[in-house]
C-alpha cells in the first residue's frame, strides 16, 4: 500500500512539474508532448529537476522577452544549462547585441551570459536547416560511440558552429568535442561546459 501511494505521489509531481511548465508556455498542445519529453531527459539528466526545469523557465522567458523587443533583421537562440545561458544568432549592432544580453541577464535564476551573438545579415532558412542536421548528426554519434551518457551533454549549433553545454568530466568534454569536430559540416566548436569535480 505504502509503494502504491509513492509511487502515485512520483506521478502527481512530474503532472504538476508539467502544470509548472505549461504555464509558462502560450500554447497547450505542445505543452502534453513535450512534459513526456521532458519527464524521459530529466530521468537521464545530471541537473535536479528543479534546475531542469528552471532553465527551461529561463529559456523561455528569455526568448519571450526577447522577441517583444526583436527587430525582423535579428536571429537569437536561448539555451540554459543550470542558470548558464547561451546566446547564438545575428543581431544588426553592438548596441542591439549588448541589449538582448541585458535582457538575458535579468531574468531570474540565470548565473552567467555567454552572449555569442554575431553582428550580421540574419541567417537563411536553409542555414537554419543545415544547422539541426549538424545536431542530429552529432546526437546520433555521442549515442553510437558510446563514450559518455548521451544527454549530458546540450548541442546548440548555429551557423555551422556548435555550442557544446552541459556537466561534464574532463573526458566527456574531450570526448564530446572531438566528436563534434569530426562531424562533416562544422566549421568550430565552443566549449560551453561546467565541469564536475
Amino acid at each position: 500500500m505504502k509503494l502504491m501511494q509513492h509511487m502515485n505521489m512520483a506521478l502527481a509531481f512530474k503532472f504538476l512539474a508539467a502544470l509548472l511548465l505549461a504555464s509558462q508556455l502560450s500554447a497547450c498542445v505542445p505543452v502534453v508532448i513535450g512534459g513526456a519529453a521532458a519527464g524521459g531527459s530529466m530521468a537521464a539528466d545530471r541537473r535536479t529537476t528543479g534546475v531542469y526545469i528552471e532553465d527551461q523557465n529561463i529559456e523561455l522567458k528569455a526568448s519571450q522577452k526577447i522577441s517583444a523587443d526583436l527587430p525582423d533583421s535579428a536571429h537569437i537562440n536561448v539555451s540554459s544549462f543550470k542558470g548558464n545561458v547561451l546566446l547564438t544568432g545575428e543581431v544588426a549592432d553592438l548596441s542591439a547585441k549588448a541589449k538582448m544580453e541585458s535582457i538575458a541577464k535579468a531574468i531570474e535564476s540565470v548565473t552567467n551570459i555567454n552572449n555569442e551573438l554575431v553582428v550580421g545579415p540574419k541567417s537563411s532558412l536553409s542555414s537554419r536547416a543545415n544547422d539541426a542536421y549538424i545536431t542530429s548528426k552529432i546526437r546520433a554519434q555521442f549515442i553510437s560511440n558510446n563514450k559518455f551518457q548521451a544527454n549530458v551533454v546540450k548541442v546548440v549549433t548555429e551557423n555551422s558552429v556548435v555550442y557544446l553545454m552541459g556537466y561534464v568530466t574532463q573526458k566527456e568534454a574531450e570526448s564530446a568535442v572531438e566528436i563534434a569536430r569530426n562531424t562533416h559540416g562544422v566549421s568550430k566548436v565552443v566549449k560551453v561546459f561546467e565541469y564536475m569535480p
